[in-house]
C-alpha cells in the first residue's frame, strides 16, 4: 500500500508544471560554474535570422560553427562533441558578440565581421580557401574559378566548390558570394533560397 502511495507521489511530481524561470536560473548557474572551472570547451546557442534559425558554436579560440536548420542542429552538436570536445553546453552569453554582429549584418548595419574564428574543422586546401573567402567584399561575387586563382591554384575549381560546400562558418565566411562561371548560383549549404536571400540583402 505504501509503495502505491509513493509511486503516486512520484508520478504527481513528474507531472507538475516545470518552472521555466527556475530552469533558466539553474542553467545559468551551471554555465557559470562550468566556465569558472574551465570545463566549457564548446559554447553554443541559436538565433533567429532572415535565413532561418542559426546554430552558433564557439571554442575559446573563436567561432567554430554556424549551422542552418536544414543541417539538423542536433547532428551538428553531436559532430562537435565527437570532433572537438564532449564538454559542450548551451551558453548564449559566450556568443553575444557573434549574435550582435549577425543582427547588424542582417539589418544592413554591418558589411564585414570582426570575430575571432576557429577554422580547425577544416584542413589543408579547404581551410586555405575558407581563409580567403572574406576577401570577396560585401555585395561582390566571384566565380569558383576566380577563387581558385585567388588561392594560387587555378586548376582547383572543383576543390574550391568542395571547400565552399563544406564551409563550417556560412554567412560569416561568405561562401554565398561564390557563383558558377556562368553566373548561376551553384550549391549552398543552407539551400539556394538562403543563398539568394543573402545575395539580395547585400545587393540592396
Amino acid at each position: 500500500m505504501n509503495d502505491t502511495r509513493n509511486d503516486s507521489h512520484i508520478i504527481d511530481n513528474l507531472q507538475a508544471p516545470v518552472d521555466a524561470e527556475l530552469l533558466d536560473r539553474l542553467h545559468q548557474r551551471l554555465e557559470q560554474q562550468a566556465e569558472h572551472a574551465d570545463l566549457l570547451d564548446v559554447a553554443y546557442t541559436t538565433v533567429d535570422s532572415p535565413v532561418g534559425q542559426l546554430l552558433l558554436a564557439a571554442t575559446p579560440r573563436g567561432l567554430i560553427r554556424v549551422a542552418y536548420a536544414n543541417e539538423d542542429h542536433e547532428k551538428v552538436l553531436a559532430t562537435l562533441t565527437h570532433k572537438v570536445s564532449p564538454r559542450i553546453l548551451r551558453a548564449p552569453r559566450r556568443l553575444d558578440t557573434v549574435a550582435r554582429e549577425l543582427d547588424e549584418y542582417f539589418s544592413k548595419r554591418r558589411q564585414s565581421f570582426d570575430l575571432d574564428l576557429d577554422l580547425s574543422l577544416s584542413h589543408g586546401f579547404r581551410q586555405l580557401v575558407q581563409q580567403h573567402l572574406p576577401e570577396i567584399g560585401y555585395g561582390q561575387t566571384r566565380s569558383y574559378r576566380e577563387v581558385a586563382e585567388l588561392v594560387g591554384n587555378p586548376k582547383a575549381v572543383r576543390a574550391v566548390g568542395t571547400a565552399c560546400a563544406t564551409n563550417p562558418l556560412p554567412v560569416v565566411v561568405p561562401c554565398h558570394r561564390v557563383l558558377r562561371t556562368d553566373g548561376t548560383l551553384g550549391g549552398y549549404i543552407g539551400g539556394l533560397a538562403a543563398k539568394t536571400t543573402l545575395l539580395e540583402l547585400e545587393a540592396a
